[in-house]
Parts: structure tokens; sequence; C-alpha cells
């Protein structure tokens, strides 16, 4: 099923559907639903069925394959950490059958020494897919995701699969970061930007939801209401508490006092909650503008911008960047999360 905020990109998207080319590219913000509309797309193009609207029946026997994910005409694509929790998701609730791209892959030591990688086996393993005859004498789909998981020796396979494409067959890319895929991949693929939703189409779903205070999950989510739901029932609101309030005591802040509470949460998590906040800490000195993730913390970020060197802020920001990039390889998250409060600490000319 579509999300409210996806109809209007779905009645344009279906210009394409007597002339489809045989790579798209669909890619926005995390959290917006990307791989929802990827598979709402393959299921449609599979359905013997199909509504005026061209959207799948999910009654015929391609829909219940699909739904199944046995359709012989489709592949999915994705790192191994991703197949993984689909499996386990599916075990526990069988209407859980696709993958989200807000949910699958977080940290965890369950999954950690798993790869978060699309290999060459797998594009390899497509070959033999592209080779063979449909099975219902139709389409075949193929869903990379996230296609900038991508290793160099996979894009360089499929690179050439996309060059002489199989006929019959259409890839359906999804990134939420084009600039990390090779610019060769990108100019085989026609570019589809899914745009974000407005506010009032988030918030009112997210209500639907039931979350009792959207406004804030969305806010701390980019105004992404995938993301702003899993922010919502993530479960380490106390944890985040902690953190905020050690943050917004600036040079005061004690950077041994949470860390080893912080330890219960993913790096992932606590390295985004200290991104953002920087991010709304710069904005406000640069610019003067409006926090654009903790907005409740307005009167406390105006405070600490003005006790604060622009450019050490800026600074701090690129070394956590750098840090989440890197985070896989860390060993000890403690030891990496009192080093970023310490830097942080240092980054304020006087007590607050």
């Amino acid at each position: 099923m579509l999300y409210p905020w996806q109809y209007d990109d779905w009645r344009r998207i279906q210009v394409l559907r007597e002339h489809w080319i045989h790579a798209l590219l669909l890619h926005g913000q995390a959290g917006i639903g990307k791989m929802n509309f990827a598979c709402e797309l393959a299921q449609g193009l599979l359905c013997e069925q199909p509504s005026n609207s061209a959207l799948a029946c999910s009654e015929c026997a391609a829909c219940t394959w699909f739904l199944q994910r046995n359709h012989p005409d489709f592949r999915l694509v994705c790192p191994e950490v991703m197949t993984t929790q689909l499996n386990t998701n599916a075990h526990k609730n069988s209407n859980n059958n696709r993958i989200s791209e807000d949910t699958a892959g977080t940290s965890s030591k369950k999954f950690k020494s798993l790869s978060k990688e699309i290999k060459i086996e797998q594009v390899r393993g497509l070959l033999d897919f592209c080779s063979i005859s449909p099975h219902r004498g139709g389409r075949r789909v193929v869903i990379l995701f996230p296609a900038e998981a991508l290793n160099v020796v996979a894009a360089n396979a499929l690179l050439k699969t996309l060059e002489e494409p199989p006929s019959g067959v259409l890839f359906l890319l999804v990134s939420a970061d084009v600039k990390r895929l090779p610019k060769t991949i990108v100019s085989r693929c026609r570019q589809w930007f899914l745009a974000m939703p407005n506010a009032a189409s988030a918030l009112d779903w997210l209500r639907s939801q039931s979350i009792s205070n959207p406004a804030v999950a969305l806010a701390e989510a980019g105004g992404a209401p995938l993301a702003a739901l899993t922010i919502a029932h993530d479960g380490y609101a106390p944890l985040k508490r902690c953190l905020l309030e050690q943050l917004s005591a600036g040079l005061n802040c004690d950077p041994f006092s949470c860390c080893e509470a912080l330890q219960k949460a993913p790096m992932s998590l606590v390295l985004g909650w200290l991104q953002r906040w920087i991010y709304d800490l710069l904005t406000i000195q640069m610019s003067g503008g409006e926090p654009r993730y903790f907005p409740a913390c307005r009167e406390t970020l105006k405070h600490l911008a003005q006790n604060a060197e622009p450019f050490q802020v800026a600074q701090c920001l690129k070394r956590i960047t750098q840090q989440r990039a890197a985070e896989q390889d860390s060993l000890n998250s403690r030891l990496v999360f009192e080093g970023l409060f310490i830097y942080y600490r240092n980054i304020f000319r006087s007590k607050l």
C-alpha cells in the first residue's frame, strides 16, 4: 500500500509505463518510503490484473507469490544483514514481508558480523536470472536496495549488465545518497526523485499511527515520517534525554556521566543525536535560523551558540560525521562517546 504522500509521485511515474527503460533510479531522503514505493511499483508491474491506476490487485497468483517473497520473475538484492533481518521479522509476523529503509540494517550485536555491502556474488547471481525466460511470459523486475551499498567490484559488474541490458528486465535502484553511487551507474539509469511529504500530510499520518507527539518526532527526523515513526518507537527516549541534558550544559557537561548508559544504544543512533544537535547549533550561529531537529531546545541552543566558536562547532560536526563513517570499525563505543563529549565541551569559550 502506498503512503498518502506517494500518490502524486505514483501518478506522475505512470507516464513511463508504456515505454519503461531498463533501469530506474528512485532516490530521495531516507525515511520517506522509497523502498515501499519500489515494491509497489514492482508488484504492480508483475500483477496480472492491476487497477486502472496501475496498482496491484493483491489477489492474483502473481501478487500472492510476490507478497510471499517467492515470485519467480522478481529478485530483491540487498546486503545480507538486511536479508537476515527481513527473514527474522517475517518469522515473527507473517504480514511483515518487506524491508523498511529505516529499520533494516540497524546496529545490533546479533547482526554485527553480517555484511552491509551488496557483493559481487549477488550481482553475478542476477546474470542467471536475466538469462532465462520469464516464468509468466511478461516482465522481470530487480530491486537493488540500498544501491549505494554496492561495493566497487559489484558496481562494476552491474555496470556491464546495465550497458547491455537484457530484454524485458527492469532494474529498480533505490538510494538515499546518489552521490555515493558511481557516476557511470547513475548515467545509465533514469533518475526519479521522490519528494518529501509536506508537514501536514506527514503529521496526519503519524497521528494515525497513534504517535503522541508527532511534531517532535517529525522535527528530529528532518521531516521524514517513517524515520519519525522509528524514533517514536525506538525505546531510547530516556537515553536521549540524558544526552540532551549533558549537551545543554555546554562547557559544564560531564563527558563521563552518561557515556556508560549510552552504550546501551546503537552507536549509529547516539552519533545521529550528536550530529543533529551540532547541526542545529551551527545553523543558529551561521544564519540565525531556527533549529531543524530540536526546535523544543531553541532557547538553549541560542544561548550555547553565543558562547561557542563557530569554527570549532564546524570542526566538531566534521569529527562526528567522520566517526559515523567509521562506526563499524569502532570496538569501544564508550571511548568514542567520551572523546566526542570532551571535544564538544572544548568548543565553548566560557562557562554558561
